[in-house]
């Protein structure tokens, strides 16, 4: 078990290309008037192309303003955030941003809510079809494209918000709890799902998750997060053996267990 409890996860070699993601000593503060309310301090890592990180910490420890602030959503009040050797300027691009509700329209089929943002980009009708029917069909929905949100059960919506986040090509996905409301049997499904997209493909994903197990199971590398205003107070390297995108064969590896119980324990003391 590799384990890293400074605050830095310090960025590789400067020779290109460059890390996809690096945040070094970002930080975010509210004013709402009559106070400051500072909500992360000080965070620093790196997201590496083909890989998959997570983000564990407390309720209301500040992942998703974090997560927020990566994306361009929310400006930063200290530190640097870089896309690809370039500091943030608004919305990075090349990034899919996927949430816990689907969000999907139920006006538009499933075809019609994955091609969406294809549309909007001005890609032919043609390819945009093509490559949405290629994903649906490789997320297990063949003969699904045709049917309206109301009739999808919640894991089969979540597969068509996957594939619909996918279709425009991101090199980066940030993912909000997307599997949380989901049955365990499903879960399991698509976070296997979505793990072998990312490394197959040389993506990379930034997971917020509350789920520690899901963490373990699908992450090439573990964040632990501090009470708010959030700190990282420790670093897990994920060294689980055979196919990561098995994510039940990884549960049932030697050291999974081990790995849950000591992320457990960091986040039970995490300091305020």
């Amino acid at each position: 078990m590799s384990r890293s409890d400074s605050a830095a996860d310090r960025p590789g070699g400067a020779g290109p290309p460059a890390p996809p993601l690096v945040a070094e000593r970002v930080s975010k503060t509210y004013d709402d008037g009559w106070h400051e309310v500072p909500v992360i301090a000080d965070l620093s890592f790196t997201l590496e192309a083909g890989t998959i990180v997570s983000i564990v910490g407390p309720s209301g420890c500040g992942k998703t303003t974090l997560l927020n602030t990566l994306s361009g959503l929310i400006a930063p009040s200290g530190g640097v955030i870089r896309w690809h050797g370039r500091p943030l300027r608004g919305m990075p691009p090349k990034v899919g941003y996927m949430l816990q509700k689907d969000l999907l329209f139920p006006w538009r089929t499933a075809i019609a809510n994955v091609t969406l943002g294809l549309e909007v980009a001005g890609t032919p009708r043609g390819e945009a079809l093509e490559r949405a029917h290629a994903l649906l069909d490789q997320l297990g929905l063949h003969g699904f494209a045709t049917h309206y949100p109301a009739t999808l059960s919640g894991g089969m919506r979540q597969r068509v918000a996957l594939a619909r986040t996918l279709v425009v090509d991101p090199e980066v996905l940030l993912l909000d709890e997307p599997f949380a409301a989901l049955d365990f049997q499903t879960k399991l499904l698509i976070e296997g799902d979505t793990a072998r997209l990312v490394r197959d493909q040389h993506r990379a994903a930034l997971l917020i998750t509350h789920d520690v197990e899901e963490a373990v199971s699908v992450s090439d590398r573990v964040i632990v997060l501090s009470h708010r205003p959030c700190r990282i107070r420790s670093v897990y390297d994920i060294g689980l053996e055979g196919d990561r995108a098995d994510v039940m064969a990884a549960r049932d590896s030697r050291g999974f267990t081990d790995y849950v119980r000591t992320i457990w324990r960091d986040l039970e003391v995490a300091p305020a």
